[in-house]
C-alpha cells in the first residue's frame, strides 16, 4: 500500500460488524459512495471533503487497509438523496426509502447521538447531508503500489 503518513483517516460507521461490511464493500469495489451529516463535520471541526483529496480507510482494529480519493462531493437535503447514490453506496438497499430507514437507524443510534453530544438528535427531510463519491486508489490485496 502507498505511504499513508499525513493522509487523513476515513472511518466508515463505528468499529464493529457494520464497519467491517462497509470496508469489505470498499475493497471489493461495490461501495463507491458514502453519506455523512454536515452537523457531524461541524461538530468534529472538520472541513467537508474535497475532490482530489485522499484518505486512509481504517478497519475496526484501526489498521489502514486502503487509500481512497474523493471524486465528487455534493451537499443536499436528506430528501434529495437519489437512487443512483443509494446503489453506489453498495449496501444492498433496493430503494431510497430502504436506504433512508437504514441510515436513520444509524443516525438515531445511541452511538451517533453520543458522538454528536446530542441525546435527542434526529434527522428530517431538511437535514443537510454530504454525498461523497470516491475511487479506490490502493488495495493491499493487490500488492504494494497497486491501484485502480
Amino acid at each position: 500500500m502507498e505511504p499513508t503518513a499525513g493522509l487523513p483517516r476515513v472511518e466508515f460507521a463505528f468499529p464493529g460488524p457494520l464497519r467491517d461490511r462497509l470496508v469489505a464493500a470498499v475493497l471489493d469495489g461495490s461501495k463507491i459512495s458514502t453519506t455523512g451529516l454536515v452537523v457531524d463535520y461541524e461538530h468534529e471541526g472538520e472541513a467537508l471533503p474535497r475532490v482530489g483529496e485522499r484518505s486512509v480507510v481504517v478497519d475496526s482494529d484501526d489498521r489502514p487497509v486502503a487509500v481512497i480519493e474523493v471524486t465528487d462531493v455534493r451537499v443536499v437535503p436528506l430528501s434529495e438523496v437519489d437512487f443512483a447514490h443509494v446503489v453506489d453506496e453498495g449496501e444492498g438497499d433496493a430503494s431510497v426509502a430502504e436506504w433512508r430507514a437504514n441510515h436513520e437507524a444509524f443516525w438515531h443510534s445511541d452511538e451517533m447521538r453520543e458522538a454528536l453530544d446530542d441525546p435527542e438528535f434526529t434527522v428530517d427531510d431538511s437535514t443537510l447531508v454530504v454525498l461523497q463519491r470516491f475511487r479506490l486508489v490502493t488495495d493491499p490485496r493487490e500488492g504494494a503500489g497497486a491501484g485502480r
